[in-house]
Parts: C-alpha cells; structure tokens; sequence
C-alpha cells in the first residue's frame, strides 16, 4: 500500500507513531473482503485502545478526509457508509 497519505500536510500534526499504525492497519485490512471489514475494524479499535492510543475526532476527520482524496465517488460513498457504521457500533 502506498504511503503518500502519510505525508499529507492536514496530517502534519499527528503523531508519527499513530500514523505507522494506521498503516499497518491499513495493509492488514487491504486483504480483507466487504464482509470481513467491520469486525476487523473493530478488533483493530480495541488492538488501539489497548495500546493506550488513541485518536481525536479532529485526528479521525483529517485522516478520513485525505485517504477520500483522489477515490471515486462510489468509494467516498462506501468510506462515508464505514464511517456511519462504525459511529453507531460506538454509541
């Protein structure tokens, strides 16, 4: 998986540690199908929160808006659907 989002100046205020954890992550759930997604997500929510890491909403909105850069509208569309969904597994 590329890693030029990483270096995205909105991303410039997170913490480098976080961010190489994202990316594991990202790679990780790269090889996952559309219904393994959310329980992967959320194991890897919990894998986070273990660690003591965790992220801001100002950190979650910036790392959303710059991995929808350059997507399709049907993949923003789907990214937007995660989201939501992941937002009510929260609550």
């Amino acid at each position: 998986m590329n890693q030029d989002w990483m270096n995205h100046p909105d991303l410039a205020s997170i913490d480098a540690a976080k961010l190489q954890m994202l990316q594991t992550l990202a790679a990780q759930g790269s090889q996952k199908g559309s219904n393994e997604i959310l329980p992967f997500l959320m194991m890897a929510m919990r894998q986070t929160k273990k660690k003591g890491m965790s992220f801001s909403q100002d950190e979650m909105t910036a790392i959303i808006e710059v991995l929808k850069t350059g997507k399709s509208p049907e993949e923003i569309a789907r990214i937007d659907k995660m989201m939501a969904l992941l937002k009510t597994v929260r609550k």
